[in-house]
């Protein structure tokens, strides 16, 4: 049992949905890499916002409408010291992490690097982290550097070193991979990166719900996040950029609440973040993703780490005793994911049988294609835990494995 200071059968109990019963079954649910399930406080301020609090925000000067706009820009506050940011007008609310990557190629890369220059990414990136810099390959003329990983799904340091040059305008990194659960160094990544003028993109989709945060400590330049990965609903992420670049970047998207004063002849932008914030925004979204940093916060995020991390160190000796069974990325440095495959057997049959017991894993590539293309995989098997997973969820996972492998081999 652990031996954390929080009970996580009362935070598990906070989460309606993992009361279900799936094919006769309890819920097992191992696919928060893909989206977290959502606490009963999140449900509740969506609930809320829509039927105490619904109205456009920054625009109305009736008092419902304040009152919306206070939860949304209490919100911007709330995430703003969840990332350690000096500003609110470095949170720029999005629809997930992969809109705020695209921001950031759309707007400071567009402005700021010309042909020949360099972006540098690792070859465990998810696809939107990948995408997007081939975009603009294609568009602009720039290069895409991969820094490659060991068979551990390990970066190396030094390689990085020997990658960046006057060249290299940005270093774009996953701050925990979404198909192996390594954690990266980004913090020395930083310092490689700003050694030679450049900036720094981190992609903390998969951090942030399991580890502490602090942008001003990573010194990073931008850091993206997903609400539906930590808790919080769908549609809404965060852009953290340092204020700087944000006041020298151009807008990403025009419309309404993005501008000063328009006429047919020019448009004055809004003051910072709005300038990015073009219609109306994802209100609701933004007001769910506080409360799930309100969870985080009240469980603690060291807590959770101590926690996955005992649930990560008990389902990897566990699965290692199965016969044919290879865990994918073993890196020294790992949150609470387990990849693997099984000889003789496709992740999505197996799978497709385990969801017969109630078992919902994620059998896929896991938008992370040159992964498999590197451990010479198809697809993996992926188990990601959250803080609602238990030592129970694992034995039967455990069960419903070794049972599927006796049908499947």
């Amino acid at each position: 049992m652990s031996t954390n200071t929080i009970d996580f059968a009362k935070v598990r109990a906070q989460f309606p949905i993992l009361n279900l019963v799936e094919n006769g079954q309890p819920l097992v649910y191992l696919d928060s890499g893909a989206t977290s399930q959502k606490p009963q406080r999140v449900i509740d301020a969506l609930e809320r916002y829509y039927r105490e609090e619904n109205a456009n925000v920054h625009r109305g000067v009736y008092g419902l409408s304040e009152r919306a706009t206070e939860k949304y820009e209490g919100a911007r506050e709330t995430l703003r010291a969840f990332l350690n940011a000096k500003s609110t007008k470095e949170i720029v609310f999005v629809r997930g992490t992969t809109e705020a990557i695209n921001l950031v190629a759309q707007s400071w890369v567009m402005e700021n690097l010309k042909e020949g220059d360099e972006v540098i990414v690792t070859e465990m990136e998810h696809h939107s982290n990948i995408v997007p810099w081939q975009l603009l390959r294609d568009r602009m003329g720039i290069r895409l550097i991969v820094l490659r990983m060991n068979q551990k799904g390990e970066v190396c340091m030094n390689a990085l070193k020997s990658l960046v040059s006057e060249k290299t305008k940005l270093v774009s990194v996953t701050h925990m991979s979404n198909a192996l659960g390594t954690i990266n160094p980004v913090k020395e990544m930083a310092e490689i990166a700003h050694s030679v003028g450049a900036k720094i993109m981190i992609d903390g989709a998969q951090a942030t719900p399991h580890m502490q945060v602090d942008v001003q400590d990573l010194d990073c330049d931008f850091y993206a996040l997903s609400g539906h990965k930590m808790y919080g609903p769908t549609g809404i992420g965060v852009l953290y950029a340092k204020e700087a670049l944000l006041e020298a970047m151009p807008p990403y998207q025009g419309g309404g609440d993005m501008i000063y004063s328009v006429t047919f002849d020019k448009t004055e932008y809004n003051v910072l973040p709005y300038k990015f914030e073009a219609g109306t925004p994802h209100i609701s979204g933004a007001i769910g993703l506080a409360a799930a940093v309100d969870f985080l916060n009240e469980v603690g995020l060291e807590n959770i780490a101590k926690h996955e991390a005992e649930l990560l160190a008990y389902a990897t000796e566990k699965l290692s005793e199965i016969d044919g069974l290879q865990i994918i990325g073993q890196a020294e440095h790992k949150g609470g994911v387990v990849s693997f495959v099984i000889e003789g057997v496709h992740p999505h049959d197996m799978a497709t049988l385990m969801d017969q017991d109630g078992i919902a894993v994620r059998a896929s590539h896991h938008c992370a294609m040159p992964v498999m293309q590197h451990f010479n995989v198809p697809a993996t098997i992926r188990a990601s835990f959250g803080a609602y997973n238990n030592f129970e969820d694992i034995d039967r996972l455990v069960v419903s494995i070794q049972e599927a492998k006796e049908m499947l081999i």
